[in-house]
């Protein structure tokens, strides 16, 4: 199949400003350039993104923008309703047939096409494909618009906000996010659009459609079995007699490819017919298997499918990375949380709530790489794409794939718009339930070949209305081989539409929260970070959303909201407690406090007064760290003996929100990240903040054994105070080990501010293997004596190895703590790099995007996705940086960041130099004196941008150039 993306050279006119016919457009009158009222458009994407990038509305993410922009409710639909317009060119041979394939729009549309018009149904989740090889112009030119019109009921937006509006939108089959939320400004065009891909397809007489691929197993895994049915379209008015070949590739040691299967089968189709057709299971012995993050490689093959017709030769062909695993999913017994399975292996899930990557539907294939990745460098192991958003993109899928991110993938209902909110919403869902089903069974072929999709989830807190929920328990019903159910069902497994993953009625049912769709999710605002070790914190086995703050850094406010919008909260004492009170910029992108009167105290206070902007928003960094790394932490001290996972709310934002996310959405990370990297690691060893013992913690599937802890104290002074080796110890597999307290606290010249390092090491080769750093006050104290420790200047020397390809630059620092203190107790201990955190800079965004593109090109395209130096590179240069300092003791949060010189002045006036994204193996990290550290980067350059990386830190107010 010859596959051609139309994602360039398109136009959009709104389409009252448009006196023209689709025919005229489209024959005698096309547009000629992006002159008034036409204007270059964003495909895919949306009516709202297309106005964005040309300045005809202002950046509704920037401020208070959104407020000037028109919305919906008030211009009515037919403002929001826009031609986009484009040609290509494609000149058929003999027997040829081409389509033209829609991967998604929304709502529904006219196409015109040399004058003929087809209409596009309703729906914004569902593919179109349209056969236009009788109206394609033979000279091989042709003229595409399509007027795409807004959802039926796109609503209106109450002056008190609310979660969806007033709930209009779920009577579509539509995203419910774009009314608004409490962590989200309502979308005004309310995602208007061509918003996926848009192709042509040229095949020949017999088309390939949605392949549906699945592995079963035998033998603990040693034996498996791949099932394969294709549905097969003749197109001609003949009979078809076809050879279809399935082959399987995977890649060995050296960039070799292996053939390891490579099969023929013939069918016979009749004339102007589309048949089901399975193919003869293939046979496997010990594949390679695919694994989550954390727990073993992504292992993926790629298999290819090809049918040749008598007369013709090969008509289509159809490729796909594949995953060997099997997932399970059901109520754990001990905890009553749902408990998932991956190659029979317990997978304790520590994951985050997803709802999409932009609010505009900007979704390209680089961001979602750096999204998703993100997500695997904090070492979480499970998405859950929300309800009230997508379904997700391929795109999204490729990536989770690749990084091994479980996906919760949830139909599109929720319950504020899908039965109750006020006013009280429909609690019958969509009005057209069988445009919901259509929907939902043409996303499960779009998504069901992906390894990473682990569940289906009827809604949000909210079941589908029965006849929904029913068709859906139908349509995703297991196959008696990925039950523990005695059956006489012999049919093939890749002829059920799904088969292999469980289906769950909504996110609060069945092993969720409590099971029984009580609202017991939440909480989402500020903690105690030693609450979160408490068993009384949260009472049921796995909790699907619990949530919390997300300042984002400095820059990034200043970045996005006018000079106004710098201006730190108002803090006001109220019954022991305080209040803050955002200005008005920070309130309309949903800041939510870091204090809660009656329960949690101010956590940036507790630092000190913050004086400006900066100071506030590095206070706010050291509260990110601790609270996220306090919320995971908790949640896995009982692994399986209360908790069988968590997901928090959320991960990042679709928006420059101000509230639950671990890097904003310009792709700058936040201290939360690097809290939840640290303590989501597959060998962990923490700090109960409860009852100070520590604890080590495996999630892995093998025993650790010659393992032993050491404990460091600092205090402000530089001084070592408290210093222990324990004995050797063991920890099983899957278990959380209980191993000692730490009495610091307790001794009698304890320190109101100290600092506590624990190294968990192997004694053979004193190799670490988990580190983890606290900064901790003792019982009624705060943080406030770390303001005056902020003049102590501690030196520093770091070593700078780079390699630059093209726009790609990799660095390796080594960075040293260079003080000295007599009272020092440290073991001379050699710091490893994982495996996998090595792995994790071995190609550049665009490399990975790019293999994607080039699947199609059989093991060629395996090898540049997976291969070892994916690059021409420069040789490596090194750099060392010596930072003075007079004073000994810890060099305390450390940040790195990269910036490239900008030109433009960007808004008000403020330059934002931050290259992003940037990849870093850690970050917001201490040193203790003489201690050694290293720190890996990777990112992309602006062309003609020469890239400088910083640091700064509590120690180090001033920026220093350390490339």
């Amino acid at each position: 199949m010859a596959k051609k993306v139309l994602d360039s050279g398109w136009l959009a006119a709104r389409s009252t400003e448009v006196s023209l016919t689709g025919v005229q457009l489209t024959t005698t009158h096309p547009p000629s350039g992006p002159t008034a009222p036409w204007m270059e458009a964003s495909v895919p994407g949306t009516v709202l993104g297309t106005l964005v990038k040309n300045e005809a509305v202002p950046d509704p993410f920037y401020g208070l923008n959104n407020e000037a922009i028109i919305d919906i409710a008030d211009s009515g639909r037919e403002y929001y309703t826009f031609w986009f317009f484009t040609t290509f060119d494609c000149a058929l041979s003999a027997n040829q047939h081409v389509d033209l394939n829609f991967r998604a729009i929304n709502y529904s549309a006219e196409v015109y096409l040399n004058g003929h018009k087809q209409t596009l149904p309703k729906g914004m989740f569902r593919r179109h494909t349209l056969d236009i090889t009788d109206i394609l112009n033979p000279s091989g030119n042709n003229l595409l618009a399509v007027l795409v019109y807004p959802p039926d009921h796109p609503g209106t937006i109450p002056a008190e906000g609310g979660q969806g509006g007033d709930h209009e939108i779920g009577k579509d089959v539509a995203t419910q996010y774009v009314e608004g939320w409490d962590w989200m400004c309502p979308i005004r065009d309310r995602n208007t659009g061509i918003w996926d891909e848009v192709s042509i397809t040229v095949t020949g007489p017999v088309k390939i459609i949605d392949p549906h691929l699945v592995s079963s197993f035998f033998d603990d895994f040693k034996r498996s079995y791949l099932h394969t049915t294709v549905e097969l379209q003749n197109k001609s008015s003949w009979v078809a007699e076809c050879t279809v070949t399935l082959q399987v590739t995977t890649e060995l040691e050296e960039n070799i490819c292996l053939v390891e299967h490579f099969q023929n089968t013939n069918v016979t189709i009749p004339a102007k017919s589309r048949i089901e057709y399975t193919l003869p299971p293939l046979f496997f012995y010990k594949p390679n298997l695919w694994w989550p993050n954390g727990l073993g490689k992504q292992s993926l093959y790629t298999v290819e499918i090809s049918i040749d017709v008598k007369g013709f030769g090969e008509s289509d062909s159809w490729s796909h990375f594949f995953g060997f695993r099997k997932i399970e999913s059901t109520i754990d017994s001990t905890t009553g949380g749902r408990l998932f399975k991956v190659n029979g292996q317990p997978v304790f899930i520590r994951g985050g709530n997803w709802i999409l990557s932009d609010g505009l539907l900007r979704l390209t294939k680089k961001r979602y790489m750096a999204d998703i990745k993100f997500h695997a460098d904090m070492n979480f192991n499970m998405l859950r794409c929300w309800g009230g958003g997508l379904a997700e993109r391929p795109d999204f899928y490729n990536y989770c794939d690749l990084y091994g991110l479980l996906v919760w993938q949830e139909f599109w209902i929720t319950g504020d718009v899908d039965g109750r909110g006020i006013p009280v919403s429909n609690p019958d869902g969509p009005l057209d339930h069988d445009l919901f089903l259509l929907c939902a069974r043409d996303t499960i072929k779009l998504l069901r070949n992906h390894a990473s999709l682990a569940i289906w989830v009827g809604g949000n807190e909210q079941v589908p209305p029965y006849d929904i929920n029913t068709a859906l328990k139908s349509y995703l019903k297991l196959h008696p081989l990925f039950t523990n159910e005695t059956t006489t069902d012999s049919t093939d497994p890749s002829k059920y539409m799904d088969g292999t993953r469980a289906y769950v009625q909504g996110s609060m049912w069945d092993g969720f929260a409590d099971g029984m769709g009580d609202f017991t999710d939440g909480p989402y605002e500020i903690q105690n970070p030693e609450d979160f070790f408490k068993d009384s914190f949260y009472k049921y086995g796995f909790n699907p959303e619990v949530g919390s703050v997300g300042v984002p850094v400095a820059a990034t406010i200043r970045a996005t909201m006018p000079p106004e919008g710098w201006s730190i909260p108002i803090f006001k004492k109220s019954n022991g407690y305080v209040e803050e009170t955002p200005n008005p910029i920070w309130e309309y992108h949903k800041y939510i406090p870091y204090s809660k009167p009656g329960k949690v105290h101010d956590q940036i206070l507790m630092y000190g007064y913050p004086k400006n902007l900066d100071d506030f928003c590095e206070k706010a960094q050291l509260v990110n760290y601790v609270q996220y790394r306090a919320l995971l932490e908790g949640w896995t001290s009982r692994m399986w003996t209360k908790y069988t996972g968590v997901l928090i709310w959320k991960t990042q934002n679709p928006w420059t929100g101000l509230r639950g996310q671990f890097y904003d959405h310009l792709h700058d990370q936040t201290a939360g990240f690097y809290g939840c990297r640290s303590a989501a690691e597959p060998v962990h060893v923490q700090l109960n903040l409860a009852t100070y013992f520590i604890e080590v913690v495996n999630t892995t599937a093998e025993e650790l054994s010659d393992m032993a802890i050491e404990i460091s104290v600092w205090d402000l002074d530089g001084a070592c105070p408290y210093y222990k080796v324990t004995d050797k110890i063991s920890v099983p597999a899957k278990k959380v080990k209980k191993v000692i307290e730490m009495m610091y606290p307790k001794s009698k010249n304890a320190k109101p501010v100290y600092f506590v390092l624990l190294k968990l090491f192997r004694v053979s080769d004193m190799a670490i293997i988990s580190r983890n750093f606290y900064w901790l006050h003792l019982s009624g104290e705060d943080y406030t004596l770390l303001e005056e420790y902020r003049k102590k200047k501690v030196p520093l020397k770091i070593t700078s190895d780079v390699l630059v390809s093209g726009s790609t630059y990799k660095v390796k620092m080594r960075l040293e703590n260079s003080s000295t203190s007599l009272s020092m107790k440290t073991l001379d201990i050699k710091i490893i790099d994982k495996k996998d955190e090595s792995n994790m800079y071995n190609s550049s965004p665009t490399q990975v995007v790019e293999a994607f593109e080039k699947q199609k090109k059989k093991a060629s395209a395996w090898t540049r996705f997976f291969g070892g130096d994916l690059i021409s590179s420069t040789p490596n240069y090194l750099k060392r940086t010596e930072i003075n300092g007079t004073h000994v003791g810890v060099a305390f949060f450390l940040r790195i960041s990269v910036h490239g010189a900008k030109k433009d002045q960007g808004n008000n006036g403020y330059v934002d130099t931050r290259i992003l994204p940037v990849h870093y193996s850690d970050n917001y990290f201490s040193l203790v004196p003489g201690e050694k550290m290293n720190v890996n980067l990777s990112f992309e350059v602006p062309d003609g941008v020469a890239p400088r990386v910083l640091l700064t830190g509590w120690n180090y107010s001033e920026s220093h150039t350390i490339l």
